[in-house]
């Protein structure tokens, strides 16, 4: 790989010429970076396209290139981004559904808006992911038939299918109305009983981790189940039987629907696999009554997760945040607060909820200038990234909390310039400033030279067009490629150098 010239592939100061001269010359990695620039050309389109296939594929989702551009024989896979884009016409789909290799024919299947007769013909494909596929994607009736599919794959991709019937995948679930299924892919290629080792050194092998038949597609059916579990298609009326499945697993997923009854959800909270609980904790639908319940499951993760449910009263999530280690984020629950609430928080005794608080980006200012002088400093480290405040409140912060919130200052989008500076020399140094000066808009070229000390910051730097072009230069021939590739995307990197670095299409 020439990381120099994936570098000058996005770069997006290379001369319009230049540009042209590297199409000529791209493989598939050069390639990739060019069919992203936003100044490419139709015609830059079409050659680039011609010239190496992968690239055709982004060219189409990028809306660069038509089906007048795309030879369906020569590049089938821009052909099935075409059809994906909703772009292709139903000739193109016919022609594909025909194609001999049955991972394109299952790409195909995945596309939307295929003809009817389209759908028929991968419904009966050879092959079973083909048919799989089109069973995840597929429309409502043709789902509802593909459930009476004789193999199991099959039924499990249309529990997954959103568009399947309510009444199907209840159905699916019970087993009531349908056949059973005949076969599945542990029984296609194995004598059964058999079940896969999670350790399987066979490298051709590509059944699925705890893949087990004994005559009944016993795992491909507790998927199936757990698919139905997630679609919010399926009637929660056929689900509730999951409420003591021998399956956590199963039972997880019912713990989180949001449609979950409250007799359900009440059983749930006496599940002996704190999972369950867990995953019952973050459930929005839950009340109060059950919220305070879960408050003291001293379960794993199961407190933490009540603290991230959207409708935990503030005086729980206080209890909680002295009971739990959430960390710095914006919780549902407090991005929701009203104004009276947020006065309050920001004078709670708790700093944990001040903390919190202070991951909001849309205070009002009396409230961020209060959290900004702050005794705590997990505080002030997490208001120091908030709009709007000026460099002398910047610089408090790093006065008085010292290293602590360094990083976090200089993250800070309107951190002046002089500032930043300042942050590359304070002492003891802080790595993680370095990273986040590198990618600074406000940054200068002595705040960058700073960076390029730290070897994840020099990676960023080398990027920054502050930096002094004498120094992206020289790092063309640095030994880190990444450090390479984003000093040769520099746009302050010189025309004449970037000439210099694109070969002649003949070699010159």
């Amino acid at each position: 790989m020439n990381h120099v010239l994936c570098g000058l592939a996005v770069n997006e100061a290379l001369p319009f010429e230049l540009v042209g001269r590297l199409i000529a010359v791209a493989d598939a990695d050069i390639a990739d970076g060019l069919a992203g620039r936003a100044d490419l050309t139709r015609e830059q389109a079409v050659d680039l396209a011609a010239r190496v296939e992968e690239s055709a594929v982004r060219l189409v989702y990028e809306g660069r290139l038509t089906a007048a551009d795309i030879n369906p024989l020569a590049q089938p896979q821009a052909a099935l981004a075409m059809l994906d884009e909703l772009a292709g016409d139903p000739g193109l789909a016919r022609l594909l559904a025909q194609d001999p290799d049955a991972g394109r024919r299952a790409k195909l299947a995945a596309c939307p808006g295929l003809p009817a007769d389209v759908r028929e013909t991968l419904a009966a494909d050879p092959d079973v992911q083909v048919v799989v596929e089109l069973a995840l994607w597929t429309t409502a009736d043709l789902a509802a038939r593909l459930a009476r599919h004789p193999h199991a794959e099959v039924r499990r991709a249309v529990a997954a299918n959103e568009a399947t019937p309510p009444q199907v995948l209840a159905m699916l679930i019970t087993g009531e109305g349908l056949p059973p299924a005949e076969r599945c892919l542990v029984c296609d290629g194995e004598e059964t009983p058999y079940t896969h080792d999670p350790y399987c050194p066979r490298l051709d092998c590509d059944l699925r981790s705890g893949a087990s038949c004994a005559g009944s597609h016993e795992s491909t059916l507790h998927e199936l189940a757990e698919q139905a579990l997630r679609n919010p298609a399926t009637p929660v009326g056929a689900l509730l039987g999951f409420t003591d499945h021998p399956s956590s697993l199963l039972r997880c997923r019912l713990a989180a629907r949001p449609d979950l009854p409250p007799e359900s959800a009440a059983r749930l909270t006496g599940d002996p696999i704190p999972g369950v609980r867990a995953d019952l904790a973050e459930n929005p639908t839950i009340d109060d009554a059950l919220i305070r319940v879960l408050a003291a499951d001293r379960g794993h993760d199961v407190q933490r997760r009540l603290a991230h449910n959207p409708h935990v009263p503030l005086d729980v999530l206080s209890d909680l945040a002295a009971a739990t280690k959430i960390g710095p984020s914006l919780l549902p629950r407090i991005a929701t607060a009203s104004p009276s609430e947020i006065e309050d928080l920001s004078r709670s005794s708790n700093p944990v909820m001040r903390m919190l608080l202070a991951e909001r980006r849309d205070l009002p200012a009396e409230t961020r200038n209060m959290l900004a002088y702050d005794p705590d400093a997990k505080v002030v480290k997490s208001i120091a990234r908030h709009p709007g405040l000026s460099e002398t409140q910047l610089r408090s912060m790093v006065e008085r909390h010292g290293a602590r919130v360094v990083a976090k200052v200089a993250a800070n989008p309107e951190t002046p310039p002089a500032l930043l500076e300042d942050l590359t020399r304070h002492i003891p140094p802080v790595q993680k400033a370095l990273r986040e000066i590198a990618r600074h808009p406000n940054a200068t070229g002595p705040a960058l030279l700073a960076c390029l000390t730290d070897r994840q910051a020099r990676r960023v730097a080398a990027g920054h067009p502050a930096l002094p072009p004498e120094v992206i230069v020289e790092l063309l021939a640095d030994d880190d490629w990444q450090v390479v590739e984003a000093a040769a995307a520099n746009p302050s990197l010189p025309p004449a150098v970037m000439a210099e670095l694109v070969p002649e299409p003949n070699g010159a």
